[in-house]
């Protein structure tokens, strides 16, 4: 499952991290679209007081404040990103709502963790498998900052076909854009089930327990779909920003187009996605 051959690594990072740096704060307003899946994952990780959690790509911490929350009293946990501009606006967040007790910020690469081995209990990772060049790494970084009996939680987007909140966007911006300077791994790649138990299983964790967690976004106008999947996209984002308003108009009425299947009575759009849940134990 690594990437192809020609793949560069450091400009896909680079990237990824530009883009959401800039989309930090909008990332942030937006839980409330994910917030079914965000549940789904915190149920399954099976966190108890005292424990000590470590959340990779955190972005503003999201999952890591709700985690705080589950772990009091006693417990820590260590949101931790390649975006620094992110874990700013999570640890502006949670200060300002009185909450950075158990809860710390620090910029990491998830493929090379600067953490000892065997101190956590958690490790979590929402929607955040597929972005990584090299999962196996990731993986077995994950394995080994896991104390012994300890389980990973981590979420990704199902099939394509299963996934309109992101593919409608994806499906036009491949119809009407050339191919992307850097070559991005499908978000999709983990969205069969055997995949993603192949990978974790390899990876030397045991017990892998899968489940779907279908879910709705509702949005009132194409162009609130068109910004939600901005402000999930990241690397993408930043390289959309950079194209001519021209073009960008264009990308908008195609997508506005091809929503029409998605209106509902109150003229609105409401748009499916599927993800995997997965749990392990190191």
């Amino acid at each position: 499952m690594s990437t192809h051959p020609g793949f560069d690594v450091r400009r896909f990072k680079a990237q990824e991290r530009a883009g959401f740096n800039r989309i930090a704060a909008r990332y942030a307003e937006g839980a409330h679209l994910r917030a079914d899946l965000a549940q789904a994952l915190l149920d399954a990780a099976d966190l108890a007081p005292g424990q000590r959690v470590l959340d990779l790509a955190s972005g503003p911490g999201l999952l890591a404040r709700d985690a705080a929350a589950r772990i009091a009293p006693g417990g820590w946990v260590l949101a931790s990103d390649i975006a620094e501009g992110m874990l700013a606006e999570g640890a502006r967040r949670t200060a300002a709502e009185g909450k950075a007790d158990a809860l710390a910020f620090a910029a990491a690469d998830a493929e090379h963790l600067c953490l000892p081995d065997a101190s956590f209990d958690r490790v979590l990772a929402g929607l955040a498998l597929f972005m990584f060049p090299h999962p196996q790494q990731a993986l077995a970084e994950m394995r080994r900052v896991l104390r012994p009996g300890g389980r990973i939680a981590l979420s990704v987007w199902g099939l394509r076909e299963y996934v309109p909140l992101i593919a409608r966007a994806q499906d036009c911006i491949a119809r009407l854009l050339p191919p992307p300077k850097v070559a991005r791994p499908s978000v999709f790649r983990f969205g069969d089930a055997a995949a993603l138990t192949a990978i974790l299983e390899d990876a030397g964790f045991a017990d892998v327990r899968i489940a779907p967690c279908p879910f709705r976004c509702h949005f009132a106008d194409a162009e609130g779909y068109w910004q939600a999947f901005l402000d999930l996209a990241g690397g993408a984002a930043e390289a959309l920003s950079r194209l001519p308003e021209a073009t960008q108009a264009t990308l908008r009425a195609a997508v506005a187009a091809d929503l029409e299947g998605h209106r509902g009575a109150d003229g609105g759009y409401t748009v499916e996605a599927l993800a995997l849940v997965a749990t392990a134990a190191a």
